[in-house]
């Protein structure tokens, strides 16, 4: 008699549990992993669809997304970084001119823990124009920028207390491409911290180069390295990259040829050598197109790029061996012009910023075969450019 409902008590919490592991396998996420939530942060352009930087909650038990509120007013806070500890979110602002002073900005904000808001800490000037894309080292010490108008890179430290402090290098790219009308000058597009956070990588579209500099953390200051760069293909217009897992290759998505430079990397000295190049972009497509973002799944079995254009994802697998890429599919994002995308820390989800259609779309990614299929509504946010997770506490 009594322990009947004593079974039913016990039995209640144990059914949940074992629908939670049942769900995290059917969408692919590890156990456990399903019942965290992230606030999802949304780099923008500002105009009369945005104001500044929007958060969401998401969920990746079911890939859900909240409504996105305005966590900050910010001009042009296009992309986006969250620091390791989850207490700060920077953001560049791609402007020619920021609080009064030539060039762009570089901001800092204090994440609320409960509400996901933003408080403005403090910003510094990247000291060139249109700043594009920055990176927070994995130690937390310093914050590194990409300027795309400037052609240049700048490095601050960071304080305890989040903010940025002054900077700490400054590195003018000099030369140009083959291209008169996008290359006539450098175009620094996006800057990264290696696998081993011993060198700081640039891609530099107007160069058609990818540039190495030593990193030191300790002060924040970059160093040109010895050899300073690796050439790409004239006219290719390297934009992002992704480093393997392990880091022995680097892939560069080419913004101007629609392609993916394989790059073996040996981390030690910094040096990258070219290797074979794959179109992103389906065979006898005639429209225009070019790319943008490129993530790494994080097993490294799975590599994926985004056409705007085309308005697709291209999807690859990933020889761990030897690098080498095989195309797996072209998935249709169901919206405009896709500027930027994330996988979520899971693995389970890849979320697109349609920047023409104004709305981020969700894909579940089958962790066994990399394919990505539609899932859910889209979110309207205004001109998306980036996406940042930061776990709840």
């Amino acid at each position: 008699m009594i322990l009947t409902p004593l079974f039913s008590e016990f039995r209640r919490p144990l059914l949940r549990a074992l629908s939670s592991l049942l769900a995290s396998a059917a969408l692919g996420t590890p156990a456990g992993a399903s019942a965290q939530e992230y606030f999802a942060y949304f780099g923008t352009y500002t105009g009369k669809s945005s104001k500044g930087i929007y958060v969401s909650r998401f969920t990746p038990r079911d890939g859900r997304l909240s409504p996105a509120q305005l966590a900050a007013e910010s001009p042009d806070p296009s992309f986006l970084a969250s620091h390791p500890n989850g207490r700060f979110l920077y953001a560049v602002n791609e402007v020619s001119e920021f609080q009064g002073e030539k060039g762009g900005g570089v901001s800092a904000f204090q994440i609320d823990p409960a509400t996901g808001s933003l408080t403005l800490l403090n910003h510094q000037s990247t000291k060139g124009a249109a700043p594009c894309h920055l990176v927070v080292d994995p130690s937390g010490r310093a914050v590194l920028v990409a300027n795309y108008g400037g052609g240049s890179v700048a490095s601050y430290p960071l304080g305890a207390d989040g903010r940025i402090g002054p900077v700490a290098s400054f590195i003018q790219h000099t030369g140009k491409g083959t291209n008169p009308q996008r290359q006539e000058g450098p175009h620094a597009h996006s800057i990264y911290v290696d696998p081993i956070r011993r060198h700081a990588v640039v891609a530099d579209l107007g160069l058609d180069k990818v540039l190495t500099y030593q990193f030191d953390p300790t002060t924040a200051r970059l160093t040109p390295n010895m050899p300073p760069f690796v050439a790409l293909t004239p006219g290719a217009g390297p934009r992002h990259l992704a480093f393997s897992p392990a880091g022995r290759f680097a892939y560069a998505i080419n913004e101007m040829q629609s392609t993916i430079s394989v790059l073996a990397y040996n981390a030690q000295t910094g040096e990258f050598r070219l290797g074979d190049s794959h179109p992103t972009l389906p065979a006898g497509f005639k429209g225009e197109s070019s790319t943008a973002e490129i993530m790494m799944h994080p097993t490294g079995k799975f590599l994926y790029g985004s056409n705007r254009g085309h308005d697709s994802i291209a999807v690859f697998s990933v020889d761990p061996a030897g690098g080498k890429l095989q195309l797996l599919q072209h998935q249709a994002i169901g919206g405009k012009t896709p500027r930027g995308f994330v996988i979520d820390p899971t693995g389970g989800w890849l979320l697109v910023g349609n920047q023409g259609s104004d709305q981020v779309t969700t894909f579940r990614i089958d962790r066994s075969t990399g394919r990505l299929t539609p899932s859910g509504t889209p979110l309207p946010v205004g001109s998306p450019v980036s996406i940042s997770f930061v776990r709840l506490k």
